[in-house]
């Protein structure tokens, strides 16, 4: 869960929204740090193989399918998700890299 200004985003909720937009083949939606509201909601996203998308492409489809909060802040476009050995995507392995210049990892 990310906790954003106070409010819970459950990344599944936000990456439900992320897979209705037609070019994402797979998303993890995640917690990274944020001097104003503590967590900020981030993203991975892999697009389908000969689709495109931007940043702003993702906020503007999202922005009316979630409240302001719930909006992955920062999205970043990878070639695939680094997954455990089960083949479920390792969150926390994705995470961790924006926490290394923390203490812990809550803001």
């Amino acid at each position: 869960m990310v906790i954003s200004g106070g409010f819970n985003v459950y990344p599944s909720e936000v990456e439900a929204v992320l897979y209705q937009h037609d070019p994402v083949a797979e998303a993890c939606v995640f917690a990274i740090p944020d001097d104003t509201r503590g967590e900020a909601v981030a993203a991975h996203v892999v697009l389908k193989p000969g689709c495109t998308a931007s940043n702003a492409v993702l906020d503007a489809f999202c922005a009316p399918l979630l409240a302001g909060f719930k909006r992955p802040r920062h999205i970043e476009f990878v070639a695939s998700l680094l997954k455990n050995p089960n083949g479920k995507v390792a969150r926390k392995a994705i995470q961790t890299p924006y926490w290394a210049d923390r203490s812990r990892m809550v803001n």
